[in-house]
């Protein structure tokens, strides 16, 4: 993990005087609000994926039952190579029927084919795992493998790391704007935090290659911590 500070925005408030027929208001002591920014880096070791079998026949019956056998090789694969039944979840089942359409008003639409589709949800516990997931279902019929999404076990802890920095950095520029204005620090008044943004997919498409295992490279994930924070300002004396 390896923190990192960014400062954002600053400022000293101080109430302004009131315009001319209105009734003053009271000010407050100035204060000092600044947002800081902390970011730290987590190496994935989870991962989601989406594979899903595609099947199409005249009738819905047949789609439906040509889908169900490479379903079931697909799945007897996975298990093969160590995936769990708890680690794969049905994500969708959808059938529906390929239409052709007259150039004429008299004819009717007509059916000519159904579409299956039947995706699965894999919640893999290790990035090995990715790879062999992918081929082994290529392999045994799956046709449709539509993203690919890592996370990390520790993003948690790590953004706390990223938390840290950001107090830090709202707290330095606070320091820095204190001193400029011939004043001091006084006490924190607020401090607050934004909800963190989770990663987003990595989306990429699949095809089988005999003998080469699918390459996967999970790389680090950047998680960012923001905070905004007031202080009373300490004029100087």
């Amino acid at each position: 993990m390896r923190p990192c500070l960014a400062g954002i925005l600053g400022g000293i408030m101080i109430a302004a005087p009131s315009l001319e027929g209105q009734v003053p208001v009271a000010s407050g002591p100035p204060q000092i609000a600044t947002t800081g920014v902390g970011e730290a880096s987590a190496v994935p070791d989870r991962a989601t994926i989406y594979i899903a079998v595609q099947t199409r026949a005249p009738t819905a019956s047949a789609a439906s039952a040509d889908n169900a056998r490479r379903v079931k090789a697909v799945m007897d694969s996975l298990r093969l190579t160590g995936i769990g039944a708890d680690q794969v979840q049905t994500a969708n089942y959808n059938v529906s029927p390929e239409m052709a359409y007259p150039t004429t008003p008299s004819q009717a639409p007509r059916t000519v084919a159904y579409t299956v589709t039947n995706s699965l949800l894999l919640k893999l516990k290790r990035i090995d795992d990715v790879a062999r997931a992918i081929d082994a279902a290529l392999a045994k019929g799956a046709n449709e493998i539509s993203s690919l999404q890592f996370s990390s076990s520790t993003a948690d802890s790590v953004r706390s790391v990223a938390l840290t920095a950001a107090v830090a950095d709202a707290k330095l520029q606070a320091e820095a704007m204190a001193r400029a204005a011939g004043g001091s620090l006084g006490q924190l008044l607020e401090l607050s935090t934004s909800i963190p943004v989770r990663p987003m997919p990595m989306v990429q498409s699949f095809s089988a290659r005999a003998g080469v295992q699918t390459p996967i490279t999970p790389g680090e994930q950047s998680i960012s911590a923001t905070v905004s924070a007031r202080w009373a300002f300490v004029p100087g004396r």
